[in-house]
């Protein structure tokens, strides 16, 4: 069974002081904290399960996040295999009272459906929607080998998806 490419979340944070260092940035270790919160949301909605962070790929850190900003989480299921979704997610940051807002960060979290024991569980399918959602539907695959070949999980000659953007017949 597939399910349309439904499964979002939009979370909101304010940065507090509580949540900076001494400059009065975000700290990058509250951000992501958020970021996995708002992707795992957007997974077990999809999944209608419990699930937990498998992995999490290269996330940078561009423009500063001030103190006093609002940071918005949007996070999507993009593809769905057998008990593992890949999940993106955005994040903005917005200072109310000037209006700036800025994208600030883009990154994709792994995350695995679970039984109350700890088994992995099937997930549902996913059936893209949008132009845009196709395109990640597609990429994703490709990401996923190479999370997999990274982890030694997989040899590379086995990863036909990303063999295929470099040898050409």
């Amino acid at each position: 069974m597939k399910h349309p490419a439904h499964s979002r979340t939009v979370m909101n944070e304010m940065v507090l002081p509580n949540d900076t260092n001494t400059l009065n940035n975000l700290m990058g270790g509250r951000l992501l904290h958020w970021m996995d919160i708002a992707a795992a949301i957007a997974a077990q909605k999809h999944s209608q399960k419990i699930v937990v962070t498998a992995s999490v790929d290269s996330v940078s850190f561009g423009k500063s996040i001030k103190l006093g900003d609002v940071v918005t989480l949007q996070a999507e299921v993009s593809r769905a295999f057998n008990s593992s979704m890949e999940v993106y997610i955005k994040v903005w940051a917005e200072n109310i009272p000037t209006g700036e807002k800025f994208l600030s960060n883009e990154a994709y979290y792994t995350f695995v459906a679970l039984d109350r024991n700890g088994s992995p569980l099937k997930t549902p399918g996913l059936e893209p929607q949008t132009e845009e959602e196709t395109k990640r539907f597609d990429g994703a695959l490709r990401r996923r080998q190479l999370r997999l070949i990274l982890a030694g999980k997989m040899q590379p000659d086995e990863a036909t998806e990303l063999k295929a953007l470099f040898v050409k017949d």
